[in-house]
């Protein structure tokens, strides 16, 4: 069996602000260790259930935070932040199953440190439907064929998934307070739960459906300000929707919308305050 882990960072057991998920600050260190063992005990959690190949791609920031010479030796490891499809990177119809760890709400919704890929995003809807990261990415996999079988973060995440994809796995490791506190399980224990759990998900894999994307979808994003949108709309094939800062571009595929997504909200950051 082969099985695709995304792991984010800010639905990591303990982190409860920036300073755990920013390379520049003081707590970054400690948590690049708790998210390199929580990624530890789902896969061994998946070597227990005769897993044969897992490949686990690092999906917050600059995409460089585990440490590689922590992680179980028998996955693979995408690292680096350039990448045509960042979060679900190398995704394909091969897998059997993937996991998204770590992950959080999506922007102007409850829960630990939610946001949409930048903090500069209000909404991004496919044709009608909101979504976040966890949306889109279970939208390219489902795009291939691939259930997402297990979503683990903060409670926000695991009432979005459980709305998104029917009968999935949840584990939520902490419980949001405010989107900068939380109420937290202990690694140890948190982990030990993600074990347990993956190797339900497992089981139930059959229960779980892709979320197929809809054919020829629209990619409509709200920035915060107009000149993210002007930034975003520079890309071809965008337009801003009048009187409003949502970025609206017709895609071919959910791939093509993935990547269109990922050009918008690099040129929104380019954006300045002044």
């Amino acid at each position: 069996m082969k099985f695709f882990i995304s792991i984010d960072m800010e639905g990591i057991t303990g982190l409860p602000d920036h300073t755990f998920v920013d390379s520049k600050k003081h707590n970054y260190e400690r948590a690049r260790r708790i998210m390199t063992n929580e990624a530890n005990a789902i896969i061994e959690g998946l070597l227990k259930k005769g897993a044969t190949d897992i490949l686990v791609n690092d999906s917050h920031s600059q995409m460089n935070n585990l440490l590689v010479e922590d992680l179980h030796p028998e996955a693979m490891l995408i690292t680096g932040g350039v990448k045509p499809y960042s979060m679900v990177q190398a995704l394909d119809e091969t897998y059997d199953g993937a996991i998204f760890a770590g992950y959080h709400s999506r922007a102007g919704q409850p829960g630990v440190m939610s946001h949409s890929m930048i903090f500069g995003v209000r909404n991004m809807y496919i044709n009608d439907v909101e979504i976040g990261e966890l949306g889109f990415n279970a939208y390219v996999a489902g795009h291939f064929g691939v259930p997402v079988i297990m979503v683990a973060g903060d409670d926000g995440a695991c009432r979005e998934a459980a709305a998104l994809i029917p009968n999935i796995t949840t584990v939520a490791v902490k419980e949001s307070i405010t989107r900068q506190a939380v109420k937290t399980m202990h690694p140890k224990k948190s982990h030990a739960l993600l074990t347990e759990q993956i190797q339900k998900a497992v089981d139930n894999r059959h229960l779980v459906k892709p979320l197929i994307p809809p054919e020829n979808p629209t990619l409509r994003i709200e920035f915060a300000n107009y000149g993210q949108a002007e930034w975003a709309a520079i890309m071809p094939g965008c337009e801003i929707e009048p009187g409003t800062t949502i970025v609206k571009f017709e895609a071919k595929d959910i791939l093509e919308a993935y990547r269109a997504m990922l050009v918008q909200v690099e040129l929104a950051m380019q954006t300045t305050f002044c």
